[in-house]
């Protein structure tokens, strides 16, 4: 049986150490009394709640999966799951970042992605259902009338109802343009639609008495294309004006999906029958509208692999340090044991440094992301703003895909430290292979998420993104690029910067000239990117690090964080080299290819 210890030292490392988030608050009014000892005290808490209440029902809910009664259309979750998120919704912890006009805590973003983190770990299936409801929330607090924000907003705070996003259409996937679902209007103001959806994420469920659906769907007058689709909110039960719920709605879950992993989760095809809803902010601009919540979704689907992440690689290293096979190829170790623990092999290293590193450089790049979301949304100053969420557009294709790649593949070498016992139902490796290998799917594809980082928002603003992110590995080099210690940090990011402009500009003038150029480099030239971004992050942690030993602390967090900054740049951050080549091989070798794809 696997188990499950929240990583509360390396995020106080990242909080605290790292980003200085205190400082940073102390900027925002909203969050400026909120200080280091209440951040860990909440955190610490989140990790009982994920670890002693959530974790326990990972197995058992994956054993068991949803069901689904045709008749009635009501959706059963497995045992244990709906009293686990009464439990949630007791602790207040649905509404930790929320604004508190609608009853939120208010607390900064970043403490609720690492709350995410550890739920993520303990359980991504049960985790996705308050997920979605967040993503809802933000996108009704940005585009909802004063009338939606009253009626929907106090409850999806509270989690007392939660919500979804229905975007998916059988023969409509990423290309949202090509949906079908219909919203007539009504002569009250509200809209009657019509339409099937698919692979829609809790979209049915017993946790609470009323879903919130937000519904991707075309008016009549619709232009064709993206340009002509509107957001509507459809609740399961319509809600009368003082909050109370009225009749039943006809939108119905005609069918669960059959999947290779997150089986706790309901994966629902969604009938509207002519189910009544309205309109969210203006006439064919839903995407605007719904991007709001499929931007959050794409940080939380980051989130949910670094969850994943960490938790195979702690019961990877604990079986490494336990299981005896062979000896150590440059001696015995364990003399008085028949055979050493398989973690002096250097090839059991690699894997479980890999998903260390991973882990740990996902999670630098997740709360930094956060902290930008924080500064975007509650700082003073319009041009910080500005810039923060200029680079949070950036990284959000990076968050996405780069950390669920990066998590399949810590997930899967997790597995193989198991050896045959990982192929094995019990030790719960293989669950987690299986949950893991969505995160690389929905929420737009990374082969999608690798054409938005190149094609818009690196080569449609001219680079001007990438500079600003630029500007950062700069500064750091700038500020260490004599300090010997560092050099094995900075010298490779100071290199990778330099090539990434002419890199970036080679392939933007070969798309010029063929756009299939941009597609066929494009996925490479995300995880490059994605290696600057880490390189940075551990270049910075490395950076605390020696401080921190200088001043003569020998606590070993330290020295383990240096170890592995070493490892990712020694074994993982070469990758650069192979994919910028791979990239500039440029488009005919995928495209004339008609006689070998016959």
């Amino acid at each position: 049986m696997p188990s499950y210890q929240p990583p509360l030292r390396d995020m106080q490392f990242l909080l605290h150490e790292v980003f200085e988030v205190t400082q940073e608050f102390q900027a925002m009014p909203r969050h400026a009394e909120v200080d280091a000892d209440t951040i860990n005290a909440v955190l610490e808490e989140a990790g009982k709640f994920a670890a002693d209440v959530v974790f326990p029902l990972n197995i058992s809910g994956d054993e068991q999966g949803c069901t689904l009664d045709r008749d009635t259309h009501a959706v059963t979750t497995p045992e244990g799951f709906k009293q686990a998120y009464a439990q949630y919704v007791e602790g207040g912890w649905a509404a930790l970042s929320c604004d508190p006009e609608y009853g939120g805590q208010g607390l900064p973003f970043v403490v609720n992605q690492c709350l995410y983190e550890m739920l993520n770990s303990a359980n991504q299936a049960w985790t996705m259902y308050p997920g979605l409801s967040h993503g809802a929330y933000e996108a009704l607090h940005t585009h909802g009338t004063e009338a939606q924000k009253q009626l929907y907003l106090p409850k999806l705070t509270s989690g007392e109802w939660t919500g979804t996003m229905c975007l998916t259409e059988a023969h409509c996937g990423t290309d949202l343009g090509l949906l079908r679902t219909k919203a007539e209007p009504l002569p009250d103001g509200s809209y009657k639609l019509t339409g099937n959806k698919i692979f829609i994420s809790a979209g049915e469920h017993d946790f609470t008495e009323n879903i919130v659906h937000l519904v991707l769907a075309r008016l009549p007058d619709a232009p064709a294309g993206s340009k002509g689709i509107s957001l509507f909110v459809v609740p399961k039960f319509l809600v009368n004006a003082d909050g109370s719920l009225g009749e039943r709605n006809p939108i119905f879950c005609g069918g669960l999906e059959h999947k290779m992993g997150i089986h706790g989760n309901a994966t629902a095809q969604l009938n509207l029958d002519g189910a009544v809803g309205t309109l969210v902010g203006q006439p064919h601009k839903g995407l605007a509208a719904m991007f709001v919540m499929m931007n959050a979704a794409r940080l939380g689907v980051g989130n949910q692999s670094l969850g994943l992440t960490e938790v195979a690689f702690q019961n990877a290293l604990a079986y490494a340090k336990d299981r005896l096979q062979m000896r150590s190829l440059s001696g015995t170790k364990a003399k008085d044991k028949p055979a050493d623990p398989i973690i002096v092999h250097p090839d059991v290293r690699r894997m479980l440094l890999t998903a260390k590193a991973y882990a740990e450089g996902g999670r630098a790049l997740s709360t930094f992301c956060a902290v930008l979301i924080d500064k975007e949304l509650h700082h003073p100053d319009e041009k910080v703003r500005k810039d923060s969420a200029e680079l949070v557009a950036l990284l959000t294709p990076v968050v996405k895909a780069f950390l669920t790649d990066n998590g399949w593949t810590a997930t899967t070498l997790s597995q193989q430290v198991y050896g045959g016992h990982g192929y094995i139902k019990e030790w719960g490796m293989e669950q987690f292979v299986r949950d893991a290998r969505i995160n690389m799917i929905y929420e737009g594809t990374n082969g999608v998420q690798a054409l938005d980082l190149l094609g818009r928002k690196v080569l449609g603003n001219q680079g001007a993104s990438l500079k600003k992110f630029g500007k950062l590995v700069a500064r750091l080099v700038e500020e260490e690029g004599v300090n010997e210690k560092m050099a094995e940090f900075i010298n490779p990011i100071a290199l990778l910067g330099e090539q990434m402009t002419k890199f970036t500009t080679e392939i933007g003038f070969k798309g010029m000239q063929n756009p299939d150029e941009v597609g066929a480099a494009s996925v490479d030239y995300l995880r490059v990117a994605g290696h600057l971004v880490f390189g940075y992050l551990f270049a910075r942690m490395a950076q605390v690090a020696l401080r921190a030993i200088a001043a003569g602390n020998s606590d070993p967090f330290y020295l383990a964080k240096l170890q592995t900054a070493r490892f990712y740049f020694a074994k993982l951050f070469p990758e650069t080299a192979t994919l910028m080549r791979t990239a500039r091989a440029g488009s005919r070798v995928l495209m004339d290819s008609d006689a070998a794809l016959a």
